[in-house]
């Protein structure tokens, strides 16, 4: 395997998806903003878009890629038994999870936004657009066993790919927005589940070459099945912390007016550049780095491990420190119309802000779990994940009546920083990973293009002020240019200083 062609192929999807993903909220700042409608909205979408991050951003991946993989070193016909148990037992949990939560819907919301009680047209409506998302739910996690299957046969396009119909059709809904006044979200909401159905039929398309759906429900539960049911949901929790602590800080944020719809459009910013940072490349080194340590080769094992958070400070490291220097502006450049509002940017613009200095952290968090998903170690990770949503709790408590919203992204900025320094204290102490011996020089030269990258970028933040105001209609193209004069210098500098060698591009691991 390629890292870095296996990594730019799966990120350039993601990147795509995710670009997709702005201009469908583009269009929601706009016609939606930050008020009533848009908290309900966004409520049901990140319910079930929560969970499609747990299942298909690399959590489900890293119980089933390391078991599937052992089978098909045994063979084919061991794995497609093995994949054909999974799959059964997934549908039926599915949908009888489903129907449940769907049965008693208003209980349901009233756990994740319990701040909505106090308003009931907001609560009945926050109900109804969950009930029409929810299926969603049951599509993408069968996608994203589709998903699983064709990673670990190091087949990433089509799984990077699929997320990208969800944006597709969002936006061409709203595209009719301005027809449908206050029925827009229910539009919505009912594309969102339609999507869902169309990415599990893109995926079966292309999963059909190794694997074959069997509907079959007399199927027999033994150790590997139970093993891998026993890892399945620690790492849901451990892989997908980020995203659970993000939840978390939906349902306290529910108390605060429109504070639900400023940490979403803060989230939206800061996720561009954690799927590539983080969930590509640690969904990309799972498969080959599981191989790697069945066959005891630890050379290869070492040499990915340390390319792998090499490469992720590399991409996570700019982009921290651009949003912290430059959250009002690209927030403003980015959703700053329509009804999207000076205040509306103010607020998001704080919590970007606070959520910037965790993106390093969110980025360490996935890779370090992925070095002890590799060795079918899903409880360490799971264990202290707990902890960090729990230290995320008690921060965002004990100070939400204090400083309101914005505590929530101080907080999972904190709980996350303190879930990767113990991930890597424990992998070293348990001798997983070693630092190579050029990676302190690495580093070392990373930051130094960072601090000449960000003074770039710092720089022509001031000299673009007057067409960065939030009256300027054109900020976006200015923003962009930015950000792409400020990209082009850091890899130049990389390149010059060796942080980033055009030979590592052929490099296999």
């Amino acid at each position: 395997m390629n890292l870095i062609k296996s990594t730019s192929t799966f990120s350039l999807f993601v990147l795509l998806s995710r670009v997709l993903g702005y201009i469908r909220d583009f269009f929601i700042a706009i016609y939606l903003g930050s008020g009533p409608l848009a908290d309900a909205f966004f409520v049901a979408f990140r319910i079930p878009n929560t969970f499609r991050r747990l299942f298909s951003e690399g959590t489900f991946n890293a119980a089933f890629v390391p078991s599937y993989s052992s089978e098909l070193l045994k063979t084919k016909k061991n794995a497609s038994s093995f994949a054909s148990t999974i799959f059964n037992l997934l549908l039926l949990g599915l949908f009888f999870t489903i129907l449940i939560i769907e049965i008693f819907m208003p209980a349901f919301i009233k756990i994740i936004a319990p701040g909505f009680s106090n308003d009931p047209e907001k609560l009945n409506i926050a109900i109804d657009l969950t009930r029409i998302t929810f299926p969603f739910l049951f599509f993408i996690s069968l996608a994203s066993f589709f998903s699983a299957i064709l990673n670990s046969h190091n087949k990433f396009a089509a799984a990077a790919a699929a997320p990208i119909i969800l944006n597709i059709l969002l936006i061409i809904c709203l595209l009719y927005a301005e027809n449908l006044n206050d029925n827009l979200v229910y539009y919505l909401s009912y594309t969102v589940t339609i999507a869902g159905l169309l990415q599990f039929i893109f995926l079966l398309i292309f999963v059909k070459k190794y694997f074959v759906i069997k509907i079959n429900f007399n199927f027999k539960i033994n150790n590997k099945v139970k093993n891998f049911f026993s890892k399945l949901l620690p790492s849901i929790f451990s892989s997908g912390v980020t995203q659970i602590n993000i939840l978390v800080g939906t349902i306290i944020a529910s108390f605060q007016a429109s504070a639900v719809s400023y940490l979403y459009y803060a989230d939206r910013i800061y996720q561009i550049n954690l799927a590539i940072a983080g969930i590509a490349i640690g969904t990309v080194i799972l498969p080959n780095l599981s191989r790697h340590i069945k066959s005891n080769n630890s050379l290869k094992t070492r040499e990915l491990q340390n390319k792998a958070l090499e490469l992720s400070l590399f991409l996570s490291l700019p982009a921290s420190l651009a949003l912290i220097v430059g959250s009002e502006q690209i927030t403003s450049a980015l959703f700053g119309y329509g009804s999207f509002d000076k205040v509306s940017v103010s607020n998001s613009a704080k919590a970007l802000f606070y959520f910037s200095f965790g993106l390093p952290a969110f980025s360490l968090i996935k890779i370090f779990s992925t070095f002890l998903f590799a060795r079918n170690d899903t409880k360490t990770p799971f264990k202290y994940s707990l902890i960090s949503v729990i230290l995320n709790i008690t921060i965002s408590l004990m100070f939400f009546s204090k400083v309101g919203f914005i505590i929530i992204p101080i907080a999972t900025t904190i709980s996350s920083w303190f879930n990767g320094i113990i991930l890597l204290v424990f992998v070293i102490n348990k001798n997983y990973f070693k630092f190579s011996s050029n990676f302190i020089i690495q580093i070392s030269k990373i930051i130094f293009s960072n601090i000449i990258a960000i003074f770039i970028f710092y720089f022509l933040i001031n000299l673009l002020e007057s067409s960065l105001v939030y009256v300027n209609n054109y900020k976006f193209i200015f923003i962009v240019l930015i950000v792409l004069s400020t990209f082009v210098s850091y890899i130049g500098i990389s390149i010059i200083i060796k942080a980033f060698k055009i030979s590592d591009i052929n490099l296999k691991y």
